[in-house]
């Protein structure tokens, strides 16, 4: 089975390198990008996949406005059918109609593969009862749920730090690497911390708090 990143670049980006009739011919028809695409393109490895891919613009350090709310509520409700027990994710039909700017999306495409790659060259197999059990699956859908909600929280700092540990840990799942599904689950719990403080103490004493430690330590 064809690597995550070079799957991506397949379909999202290959168009690019066509000549230029071909191009134009191959783009025309198709400037939106729709979830029935997306999960056709998953196969079987559609939960993971879904995760990474939809945590994908969150988690880059480049401003993503509009995504984090719709792509937290998707992965809320795939986190739930994980949890379940479901085998394949379940979505209502207008849902799978419902397209994103292609352009938009190649351009995360482009900013997120070098991270692609990256985990890529230490993802293997291993661990793998902590993504193919039921126990795991439970785990880790809990985790996604809480931090797709942190993801559509309205407060500065509630969106990065969750959807970095959604993506880190739904790379695991989709190469049933335990260990990094692992560090994704430990990435959860530290963005669903700083959520937690946020909320409690307001944005601007956290952001004072972490200066001060980083100043104090280092």
């Amino acid at each position: 089975m064809a690597k995550l990143s070079a799957e991506l670049q397949r379909y999202f980006l290959a168009v690019d390198e066509l000549p230029a009739t071909e191009a134009a011919i191959a783009a025309a028809p198709v400037n939106r990008v729709t979830l029935a695409e997306i999960l056709e393109l998953a196969g079987e490895r559609t939960f993971g996949f879904l995760f990474v891919l939809l945590a994908l613009p969150s988690a880059l350090p480049v401003p993503a406005p509009g995504y984090s709310v719709p792509f937290g509520i998707v992965m809320l409700l795939l986190a739930v059918q994980l949890i379940a027990g479901a085998e394949q994710p379940w979505f209502p039909k207008n849902w799978r109609q419902r397209g994103f700017d292609r352009k938009t999306v190649k351009g995360f495409i482009t900013k997120g593969i070098p991270w692609l790659q990256r985990i890529e060259t230490v993802s293997r197999p291993r661990l793998t009862p902590v993504c193919t059990s039921r126990l795991g699956r439970i785990v880790i859908g809990t985790a996604i749920a809480l931090m797709s909600i942190s993801m559509m929280v309205p407060i500065p700092g509630t969106n990065t730090l969750p959807a970095i540990g959604i993506f880190v840990t739904g790379f695991g799942l989709l190469d049933d690497d335990g260990a990094i599904s692992l560090a994704g689950l430990v990435l959860c719990a530290m963005g669903g911390t700083l959520t937690f403080l946020i909320l409690r103490f307001g944005y601007e004493a956290v952001k004072q708090g972490i200066e001060f430690v980083r100043n104090t330590v280092f």
